[in-house]
């Protein structure tokens, strides 16, 4: 096996969002049977990244996935609004937040797992591979005396095939990793929220150029995605409309993206996935809020602590990316 490997136009099948505004939500699926939770997505247009609030129907018992927290890196402040729409969401709806998951360590955006746990309470979680990720970027960023690398930032660290209870729905962390090595998927009953593993069907998958990512496990962890039950539905945590070419969606199915997908489907073989993949991401940019966000999602949400000054600072490495 290879760098930890963990073994084996139109787009059918596909969920589309509604109306894109400033801060969208899409469609709501809600079916019969305890087995399939509500998932609702919420669309973030300044780094194109989708947050979820899944529930159980039945018990009102809710997650929430992959929240962003605003920040402009200019101005060097953060903001709370697209958070305040998942906790608006929670109270509308009469939920109870039991978990506060993320998929990864994100590069695009910052978490704002932190700031809803003290709103809306919850434990958060992430994948147990999070302490490699903390360790690669402790040393990359010289935060050895101020960040412990034990995952202790994170109320659990969710080994593969651990339980993850929502109300009546069973749930269970699926380990995914690749894009980085502490990437883990959700699936609650009929759904699997994928973080960036793997994209919509026209756009193929997540980048693996990352400091610990690689594109053998990656190919590994998109079959594991891919031997779900077919009518599995898959959440995406990014979208980009292809380019601009057609509306903003996050949904897709099993089916569809073994059918579909550019990078994945069935039929491509590891060696070509491998060539095509390092070909796409010799070609990608340093994603703009990389430096802010690993230093702030590897903390679990939170800014590095104070200086003397009460003023907390993020760092910018001097050729290093």
């Amino acid at each position: 096996m290879k760098c930890g490997q963990i073994g084996a136009a139109a787009m059918p099948g596909i969920r589309r969002a509604g109306v894109i505004v400033e801060f969208a939500t899409c469609e709501t699926v809600q079916r019969a049977g305890s087995m399939t939770p509500r998932v609702d997505g919420f669309f973030d247009p300044t780094t194109s990244s989708i947050s979820y609030i899944v529930s159980d129907p039945e018990t009102k018992r809710a997650a929430i996935v992959d929240a962003v927290l605003d920040f402009d890196p200019e101005a060097g402040r953060t903001m709370t609004g697209s958070a305040d729409k998942l906790v608006a969401a929670v109270e509308t709806g009469g939920l109870s937040v039991e978990w506060i998951l993320e998929t990864h360590v994100h590069a695009d955006h910052l978490s704002a797992a932190h700031y809803l746990q003290g709103k809306v309470g919850g434990r958060t979680g992430i994948g147990a591979g999070v302490i490699e990720v903390q360790k690669t970027f402790c040393a990359l960023f010289n935060m050895e005396r101020e960040l412990a690398t034990d995952g202790s930032q994170f109320d659990r660290l969710l080994s593969d095939g651990e339980t993850v209870p929502l109300g009546s729905i069973a749930g269970r962390a699926l380990a995914t990793p690749g894009h980085t090595p502490a990437c883990t998927s959700y699936v609650f009953g009929d759904a699997a929220l994928v973080g960036d593993t793997m994209f919509m069907p026209d756009s193929g998958t997540a980048r693996a150029d990352f400091p610990g990512a690689c594109v053998d496990t990656l190919y590994d962890s998109l079959r594991r995605i891919l031997s779900l039950p077919p009518e599995t539905r898959l959440f995406m945590c990014h979208d980009y409309g292809a380019g601009g070419q057609r509306e903003v969606a996050w949904e897709s199915t099993v089916a569809a993206q073994r059918r579909d997908n550019i990078h994945c489907r069935d039929g491509i073989s590891r060696e070509s996935f491998v060539a095509t993949r390092r070909a796409r991401d010799a070609e990608l940019a340093v994603p703009r809020l990389m430096v802010p966000a690993f230093q702030v999602n590897v903390r679990g949400g939170r800014m590095p602590p104070p200086e003397r000054n009460g003023t907390a600072y993020l760092k910018l490495p001097i050729n290093v990316f």
